[in-house]
């Protein structure tokens, strides 16, 4: 087992090594100015996003289909991801994990304009999309389809399953002292029995399940930070200043180059709010939409909610309490910082961890089957929902060693593809924008609400 995991940590390493860090953090950049900072919509699709209304063929709302991805998106990366990140590269990761949330708006917009655009009805009737639709369709490109999906329908097991199920099942020993085996079986069937019901389940339970456990972990951050508002300031500064020179040695912390700061920050930045990914576009594409644009706007919220809000949260809890200074990683960092909130601060980490397990494990459920839907048709579904089901159980008992660094190789090699397709299709990106948001000299915004 120990040879599995170094095997894992060295493919790990170099799939996520300076090539791959350019292309993702380069598409952030490259979108960002090539769409004139769309960012600076952000409040205008937050007010979309939480419109209800029926408009256009689709699945599901747009409130729904936000939902959904962010169930997908909000879980254990804004907590362990972040924990882990700061672990591994130091205070500085935080600030590349929240650049890849600002620059990442771009990436996510961009990624559901594309899928809606070149979205399908399977043979149910129902809505079908995501990057395999733009490869084929929009570059045409079968091949590099084909491996997005199977990367798709390999990697949810990883990021949206067995990561998940894994950091929930340790947290709850270490908070309850409950056996891996009892809360994997019970958070087991609890899966089971929603992912029967399809998407507009899945959407139904996210769509109530999603505010609310965000809402409550925000604030227990909230108050953690006002009640170490004191050394809060010693905290930005150490956070800005170490990741652009690194960390030295300190304490149980081994010290981190700029390289690793970097590379945790933006790859555990990537787990976490998906942008460049090509998961969420998946379920943006099941959106009852009047153009792409109007989906894309409310897609792009996803990754400001996740990680320039949530995320930026966590990892000023983490560096602020000190306790990343002791050796601790993953979930048992995350539980130092938190018991700082005596009695209460642990049981909102371990709600949140679990809401956000569970909401995550509904989402990424949807990823993969529709990516297994693209390579063997409808038939592939139940077969694939037992197996998630199944998997949910195993990733509650295995390494937690392993589990992230299988979950951090499949995540590049589903990037790659989707990042090729948003490069070579950016000329449509723009031609989109500007027909439904621009004018046609492309300065002043046309009313998208119409």
């Amino acid at each position: 087992m120990s040879e599995l995991e170094t095997l894992l940590e060295t493919v790990s390493a170099w799939v996520w090594g300076a090539p791959l860090l350019i292309l993702l953090f380069g598409t952030h950049l490259f979108l960002t100015f090539r769409l004139r900072f769309i960012q600076r919509y952000i409040w205008k699709a937050i007010k979309l996003s939480l419109e209800t209304s029926k408009e256009g063929q689709g699945d599901i709302s747009h409130f729904g289909a936000l939902m959904t991805a962010l169930a997908a998106t909000i879980g254990t990366g804004n907590i362990v991801g972040v924990s882990t990140a700061v672990a591994f590269g130091g205070p500085g990761a935080v600030l590349w994990m929240w650049f890849t949330g600002v620059f990442g708006i771009a990436t996510k917009y961009s990624e559901a304009v594309l899928s809606v655009k070149y979205r399908i009805t399977n043979p149910k009737g129902q809505m079908a999309g995501g990057p395999m639709y733009v490869l084929e369709k929009g570059m045409n490109n079968r091949l590099l389809a084909v491996l997005f999906s199977v990367f798709t329908a390999v990697a949810a097991f990883g990021i949206g399953n067995m990561v998940q199920a894994n950091s929930i099942a340790c947290l709850v020993k270490e908070t309850f002292d409950v056996s891996p085996y009892v809360s994997g079986s019970i958070l087991t069937v609890l899966i089971a029995a929603v992912i029967l019901g399809g998407i507009r389940s899945i959407a139904r339970v996210c769509e109530r399940l999603v505010p609310f456990m965000a809402g409550i972990y925000v604030l227990g951050c909230v108050v953690l930070l006002i009640m170490k508002m004191d050394t809060l300031p010693e905290t930005v500064l150490l956070i800005l200043k170490t990741a652009f020179n690194g960390q030295a040695a300190f304490g149980g912390f081994a010290g981190a180059g700029i390289r690793e700061v970097m590379r945790f920050g933006i790859s555990r930045g990537l787990f976490s709010n998906e942008s460049g990914l090509g998961s969420a576009p998946i379920v943006a594409a099941a959106a009852r939409t009047k153009n792409p644009v109007r989906q894309a706007l409310v897609s792009s919220t996803g990754t400001f909610w996740d990680t320039v809000v949530v995320c930026l949260m966590t990892g000023l809890v983490v560096v602020n309490s000190g306790a990343w200074s002791q050796g601790l990683k993953g979930a048992d960092l995350a539980k130092a910082a938190f018991d700082h909130l005596p009695k209460i601060g642990p049981v909102i980490l371990t709600i949140g961890l679990m809401t956000f397990v569970f909401s995550t494990i509904l989402g990424w459920e949807y990823y993969g089957e529709k990516a297994a839907e693209y390579l063997f048709g409808p038939k592939c579904i139940f077969p694939y929902r037992s197996l998630w089901v199944a998997a949910v159980m195993i990733g509650s008992v295995v390494s937690l060693k392993i589990v992230w660094s299988f979950a951090d190789i499949v995540n590049a090699l589903m990037a790659v593809p989707n990042l090729i397709s948003l490069l070579v299709l950016s000329p449509v990106i723009v031609s989109e924008t500007k027909t439904y948001l621009w004018n046609r000299n492309g300065n002043e915004e046309l009313q998208i609400e119409n």
